[in-house]
């Protein structure tokens, strides 16, 4: 059996200065977090950290116990997720949109669940000081989404953001909160109740160690994520300085498509906006246009060709074949002594019904979720 590794990644997350690229380094320096973790303040010195980095790793190593970490965390019903979920094998999902960007987050904290249909998101963000017309136009955007089956990603914040989640819960549709402190210290304090119910509906995530507190210097690097899950950012009412301009500045970075609201010139709210307009972001005049130019609209054809169940001999066979393991088409098809197109048929349509998946290279494994639901 594998030794968990989620108690190494947690512990890193706690050490100042290590980030995703030196915890990489560190990673491919001794084959493995634990060996990392483990390692003499001499061998640290080897793989070329700093002394100050190495010291923080010593004092953290010291003051921090593990068990005691991770069972605070399985209290709170706080899922970890980590790098080594992006393995096939993992029973944890580390978001596909979010595994697709330069140095994903080595570590993610989650209460609530992120699920495969949370791959077609869109971020709405904006300023906190809203008006009238940003409430409007955030409610009928968002509105649309969610009953498109689209998930809404924001950051929890006053104004645009909380407006995108509450009408995501209402409709009964899913929203995902990216968090500038730990997934304990909800901020603002008066948004709990939304993340209550966004816990029920979706997730409130960080990569940000629990306890952290939502300090200032937090929310820029946040909002990488907030782009990073979205399949397109669209940005409403922002001025100038708004946090909201970050998050599509990220959006362009990670060739996001990005979107933005025209709104009054002699508006603070909508200088922003506005000017990213001006810099070559879309004019979004209408919100059919995002659900056109993504494909939106397929999004719950997809959703009910996964609910099918295997119903031809073709399906069960294959179906009773695959499991955890990559295997390869060519492997497959000497076993089953399928005919090549029929093989290949078979395996896409079961893709598109989430009962298996292709893990790169033409390799398949069953949907863990699946196993077991069937009689063979």
């Amino acid at each position: 059996m594998l030794e968990d590794t989620r108690p190494y990644y947690v512990g890193f997350n706690f050490v100042k200065g290590i980030g995703a690229t030196r915890l990489k380094l560190l990673i491919n320096y001794y084959g493995d977090i634990a060996r990392a973790w483990n390692a003499s303040p001499a061998s640290l010195l080897e793989t070329g950290l700093s002394e100050k980095i190495i010291q923080n790793i010593i004092k953290t190593r010291t003051q921090l116990n593990l068990d005691e970490v991770m069972k605070r965390i399985k209290n709170a019903e706080i899922t970890v997720i980590t790098w080594d979920d992006i393995n096939q094998n993992s029973e944890i999902n580390y978001p596909k949109n979010l595994r697709g960007i330069e140095q994903p987050p080595p570590v993610i904290y989650s209460k609530g669940e992120m699920i495969d249909s949370d791959e077609w998101a869109v971020a709405v963000v904006g300023t906190r000081n809203v008006t009238t017309y940003g409430r409007q136009i955030t409610d009928e955007i968002s509105r649309i989404l969610v009953r498109n089956g689209v998930t809404i990603i924001s950051g929890l914040a006053k104004g645009i953001d909380a407006i995108a989640h509450q009408v995501a819960i209402d409709e009964g549709g899913r929203t995902i909160a990216v968090l500038g402190s730990g997934v304990d210290r909800i901020y603002p304090p008066e948004n709990s109740r939304i993340a209550e119910k966004i816990i029920k509906q979706g997730a409130v995530i960080s990569d940000y160690a629990p306890g952290t507190l939502p300090e200032a210097v937090n929310f820029p690097p946040r909002n990488r994520i907030i782009s990073a899950l979205a399949k397109a950012v669209i940005v409403i009412e922002a001025d100038e300085t708004s946090g909201a301009l970050i998050t599509a500045a990220f959006a362009v970075e990670q060739g996001k498509e990005l979107f933005a609201v025209p709104g009054n010139i002699h508006s603070r709210q909508s200088r922003g906006a506005n000017r990213l307009i001006q810099n070559g972001a879309r004019l979004l005049m209408d919100e059919n246009e995002v659900l056109e130019l993504l494909n939106f609209r397929q999004i719950n054809n997809h959703k009910s060709a996964r609910a099918v169940l295997p119903e031809n001999p073709t399906e069960i066979l294959l179906f009773s074949l695959l499991d955890n393991q990559p295997k390869h088409i060519d492997q497959i098809g000497q076993i089953t002594k399928l005919p090549m197109d029929e093989l290949t048929a078979t395996l896409t349509l079961m893709e598109l019904k989430g009962m298996v998946k292709q893990v790169g290279g033409m390799q398949f494994v069953i949907i863990r979720d699946h196993q077991g639901e069937y009689e063979i």
